[in-house]
């Protein structure tokens, strides 16, 4: 591996917390307490916490300085105003609602723009995008293209749509039954594989022809602008945020979660330029956040996400976030591991179904990969397979994905390289002895996105 290709970390550290490596015999009792589920582990008996990127963010001193001009006024904040203007500059969306997270911007857009019956098609589901559109009458279609499902394959942009995909099921459904295509930017659980610019400009010429919106989750929008810089011809010497700009001119909206590429620890938005789904998206934030200009956030909160969306435009921010997580992947590909290729923006995916060939899918061999992975190593990861697809609402039975995967979610600017050598070292050490990891079942099963809190026990 040529290592002159990974940049060193464009900051330096100004404080630090203190981490506490524990014992292997005191994380075989801490992990089976947790019923194998890496959610329900202590914050302070994890090493190195790979469970996710999702606001677990370090923010930078000028966010920290802009969280002390936090204007708490009930209403009419100008730390909105701030995040607006912000907003409308980078995305170029006339209205935003601010929400205590992007699950709150998931909500009120399956409730204003989905009729019960209707189809949501997406690239690829995540989970709770997916509850919240079924929770609303709606039904997921998963229109990626095929390509993403193979986690070998590296090719570029995986994360496209299918148009062929997305044709076939207005002309059999109907476009008045379409609610909105979903376009996800980057796809998580595909491996945070990225969608070209020219399959967001084809998926909005197609949608045009039949009046049906594209709303994007714009989640890790960020990352997939560096990768369109880095693989799009076209591109090479665009900025990151005239990318970005262009990116969403091809959408009608988006939510965002402001705990991933807006480099914040909480906070989130739903954008749009159709004033009549603001109107009714204003009514709901009401019932569920909070006033339309903070909508769950505090003011220190969306000054902070304000200015952490500007300082991800930068090049060398986004060039070093999405070279570290490649970093680890390379490592391990050096070492035969089997992860879904290429690699992501935000995270390294260990191919659980190649990784334990000896579990079947139904003995949950991801699972319980992320619970022997912290076994042996106090490193937290987190399973994204048939564990997270959950249940069919109709049938009852389990989803059953292609990809079966732990994923090794990087925050941002928290670990340096060093933390991905020993990452990296402790997956190899697992993987030469893999036969040892055994099958999991539940004990407790919720019946709404399971697995935050199910429960295990070995087979």
């Amino acid at each position: 591996m040529n290592y002159e290709l990974f940049p060193a970390e464009p900051f330096r550290i100004k404080a630090v917390e203190t981490v506490r490596m524990n014992t292997r015999e005191e994380r075989t009792e801490l992990i089976k307490e947790a019923g194998y589920n890496t959610f329900l582990l202590n914050s302070d008996d994890v090493y190195i916490d790979l469970l996710t990127d999702s606001g677990t963010n370090a923010m930078s001193d000028k966010q920290w300085a802009g969280m002390m001009i936090g204007d708490e006024a009930y209403a009419g904040s100008r730390n909105f105003f701030h995040l607006k203007e912000t907003v409308e500059e980078i995305f170029g969306f006339k209205y935003i609602v601010p929400t205590h997270q992007g699950r709150g911007a998931e909500n009120i857009l399956s409730q204003i723009a989905i009729k019960p019956g209707q189809y949501v098609p997406g690239n690829m589901y995540f989970t709770t995008t997916r509850y919240h559109q079924e929770r609303n009458g709606g039904n997921f279609v998963d229109i990626i293209c095929d390509e993403a499902h193979d986690a070998s394959l590296d090719i570029p942009f995986k994360g496209n749509i299918d148009l062929n995909k997305l044709q076939k099921l207005i002309d059999e459904k109907g476009a008045e039954n379409i609610a909105y295509v979903c376009l996800a930017v980057t796809v998580n659980l595909a491996g945070g594989q990225p969608v070209s610019m020219q399959n967001m400009r084809e998926v909005r010429e197609l949608t045009n022809k039949y009046g049906i919106k594209v709303f994007y989750d714009a989640t890790r929008c960020v990352e997939n602008a560096y990768f369109i810089k880095e693989q799009e011809a076209g591109f090479e010497n665009t900025s990151i945020q005239d990318i970005v700009h262009e990116m969403f001119s091809y959408a009608d909206g988006c939510t965002m979660s402001g705990k991933k590429d807006c480099i914040v620890n909480i906070g989130g938005f739903l954008c749009m330029n159709d004033e009549q789904l603001y109107n009714d998206a204003k009514e709901l934030v009401v019932v569920y956040e909070g006033m339309p200009s903070y909508g769950g956030m505090a003011g220190r909160d969306m000054e902070a996400m304000a200015i952490g969306l500007k300082e991800a435009m930068q090049f060398e921010y986004i060039e070093h976030r999405v070279k570290q997580v490649r970093y680890l992947g390379e490592r391990l590909l050096e070492a035969g591991i089997p992860i879904i290729e290429p690699i992501g923006g935000h995270a390294v995916f260990l191919d659980a179904r190649r990784f334990c060939p000896h579990l079947t899918q139904e003995q949950f061999p991801a699972q319980s990969l992320a619970a022997t992975l912290y076994l042996y190593s106090g490193v937290r990861s987190m399973e994204r397979g048939i564990v997270s697809a959950g249940r069919d609402k109709v049938t009852g039975k389990n989803h059953a994905p292609k990809l079966e995967t732990v994923r090794l979610t990087i925050p941002r600017r928290v670990y340096t390289y060093r933390h991905m050598d020993y990452v990296a070292n402790a997956v190899i050490h697992l993987y030469e002895e893999r036969e040892k990891i055994k099958g999991l079942k539940f004990v407790y099963e919720p019946k709404q996105l399971r697995f935050f809190t199910a429960r295990f026990e070995e087979i």
